[in-house]
C-alpha cells in the first residue's frame, strides 16, 4: 500500500506504565498510544506508523523515532502542537520532518543508537526513583565494573549476551562504546545522592543485550565474575557457562539515535 508523504517524528516517552512500543493485543503500548492520537487528530485521513525499533516493557526513551506515512501533506507546526495536546501525559513529539527520499526505511537506515542504563548501589532508594534508575541494595565495586565495561568494546561474540538465540541470530556484533560515568544529567529531588550510568552505542542490538551485559556487569561489582571471565564470555565459539542475569527494565532509556546522511534527500 503506497503513500503520497512520509515523515520522520521524534518521540519521548516514559515506559514504566506500558508494554514497551510494538502493538500487543488488550496491552498499553507506545505505538498503540501514538495511532490512536494520530487516527483522532487526523480523522478519515489513511496513514500508517512504524518505529525505530522496540523497546521492552517499562523501558523509556528521550529520542525514539517514528515514520509517519499518509496522503496529505502536514503542517509541521501543527503536527507537533495538536500530537502533544491529545497524546498521554508520558507520551511527548518532540520534532517532525518531512522525508523526501522515497527508499528511506526507518527501520534498515543506518544509524547508531545510544542506550543508558542508570542504576545506584547500597543502600533502598526512594519509590519515586523506581521509573528511572535501578537502585542495588549491596555495594558494587563501581572501579571494577568501569574496567569490564570498557570489554564490551569492539566486535565480539554476544551468544551470552542475547535471550534466546537462534540460528539465524547475527551474534558476532560490534559496540562502538561502552563505559560506565557518574551520572550527572538524570536528576530529581527523589534520586539518590551518587548515582551512574552504563553508556552504550552501537548500531544494533539483539533482545536484552544491553540488559544482559549490564546484569553481567553488576555480577562484576558483586565479586561474582572477574574481569577475564567476561573476556572468555566474548571470545568466538566459547563453551563458558554463564548465567543469564537479565538486568530489571526499568533503569534502561534508549537515549540518541542518530540516523547516517540527511533523511531529507532522495
Amino acid at each position: 500500500m503506497n503513500y503520497r508523504h512520509s515523515y520522520l517524528i521524534r518521540l519521548q516517552y516514559l515506559g514504566f506504565r506500558v508494554h514497551g512500543w510494538q502493538k500487543q493485543p488488550n496491552l498499553k503500548t507506545i505505538h498503540l498510544f501514538v495511532d490512536k492520537t494520530v487516527k483522532f487528530i487526523y480523522k478519515g485521513i489513511r496513514f500508517k506508523t512504524i518505529g525505530v525499533g522496540r523497546t521492552d516493557a517499562k523501558v523509556s526513551s528521550t529520542d525514539f523515532a517514528f515514520q509517519l506515512f499518509l496522503d496529505d501533506t502536514l503542517d509541521l507546526n501543527d503536527f507537533i502542537e495538536l500530537f502533544n495536546l491529545n497524546s498521554p501525559a508520558d507520551v511527548k513529539a518532540v520534532s517532525i520532518e518531512k522525508v523526501e527520499n522515497a527508499n528511506f526505511n526507518i527501520i534498515q537506515h543506518p544509524k547508531e543508537k545510544e542506550y543508558r542504563y542508570y542504576f545506584s548501589h547500597g543502600v533502598k532508594n526512594h519509590p519515586y526513583s523506581a521509573p528511572f534508575l535501578v537502585g542495588y541494595l549491596s555495594n558494587l565495586d563501581i572501579e571494577k565494573m568501569q574496567l569490564a565495561a570498557k570489554l564490551f568494546e569492539g566486535e565480539h561474540d554476544f551468544t551470552h549476551y542475547c535471550k534466546r538465540p537462534n540460528e539465524a541470530t547475527k551474534v558476532i556484533r560490534t559496540i562502538n562504546s561502552c563505559e560506565i560515568i557518574e551520572n550527572n544529567e538524570l536528576t530529581a529531588s527523589f534520586f539518590p545522592k551518587v548515582s551512574y550510568v552504563l553508556v552504550v552505542k552501537g548500531s544494533g542490538f539483539m533482545r536484552n543485550q544491553i540488559r544482559l551485559i549490564m546484569g553481567a556487569l553488576e555480577r562484576v561489582g558483586s565479586g561474582v565474575y572477574d574481569l577475564e571471565f567476561i573476556r572468555k564470555s566474548l571470545e568466538v565459539g566459547n563453551t563458558i557457562e554463564m548465567d543469564k542475569v537479565v538486568a530489571p527494565a526499568s533503569g534502561l532509556h534508549l537515549h540518541k539515535i542518530n540516523f547516517e546522511n540527511d533523511l531529507r534527500k532522495g
